[in-house]
């Protein structure tokens, strides 16, 4: 899968950050939901091709809304206009990435400049992995509520690291500055502070190809539009 983190960590799962714990029950955690790719390998916008009934991209906002972020940023870029009114009805906000062709973390320095103060938190998390559920993302922010970790890494069949991630704001600086990828960089970095969620490793999947999306489709269509349980 193209979005996997080749990171190891150490610390995830049974470690926190170094220093006195402070009560994050209050604490505003957004989500940056990245919208903004060209979908080269697919041939046409893949953020406009249907899953059971919606577009990929509404699939992904509606997840990110139903588990309470605060707010839902959606970052857009490529087909900007199409991928905006995929949206303006629902309770998000759009930002737009002029330099999305440039690579995703430009997309996630967009989001980032677009928070207001008072976001404590935000969750990166990508729009074409149509099984990434909203119980997944609630669980997060609640692991990140429970802890003082700065990082909240979502971990697929024990091995793949991949998004949905959450980052503290002490984080924002250096999701700012990274140079590639979507948060690689700063995982790295804080590796041995993380702590780790662990999902089922069908909700990896993740749309990039004509035959990425006939499976998916075919996956959700037979379970009727559900997607795994996040256990």
């Amino acid at each position: 899968m193209s979005h996997s983190e080749d990171i190891s960590a150490p610390g995830a799962g049974s470690g926190a950050a170094s220093g006195t714990s402070a009560d994050r029950s209050a604490t505003r955690v957004a989500v940056l939901l990245l919208a903004a790719g060209s979908s080269s390998r697919m041939g046409e916008n893949k953020m406009l091709m249907e899953i059971a009934g919606e577009t990929l991209l509404r699939r992904a906002a509606r997840t990110a809304i139903a588990a309470g972020f605060d707010p839902v940023m959606v970052v857009t870029g490529h087909c900007r206009d199409q991928a905006e009114a995929q949206v303006a009805d629902l309770d998000c906000r759009t930002v737009f990435n002029p330099e999305h062709e440039v690579g995703i973390h430009t997309s996630v320095k967009a989001g980032i400049d677009a928070l207001d103060d008072g976001v404590g938190a935000v969750t990166i998390m990508l729009a074409d992995m149509p099984f990434v559920s909203d119980e997944m993302l609630r669980g997060l922010i609640a692991r990140y509520r429970d802890g003082d970790a700065p990082l909240v890494i979502s971990r697929y069949g024990d091995e793949v690291k991949a998004p949905p991630m959450l980052y503290d704001r002490s984080l924002f600086g250096e999701l700012r500055v990274m140079q590639r990828r979507c948060g690689r960089e700063v995982i790295k970095r804080h590796r041995d502070e993380a702590v780790a969620l662990q999902w089922p490793l069908e909700a990896l999947a993740d749309i990039d190809t004509p035959d990425d999306y006939a499976e998916v489709s075919a996956a959700i269509a037979q379970a009727g539009g559900a997607m795994p349980p996040a256990v």
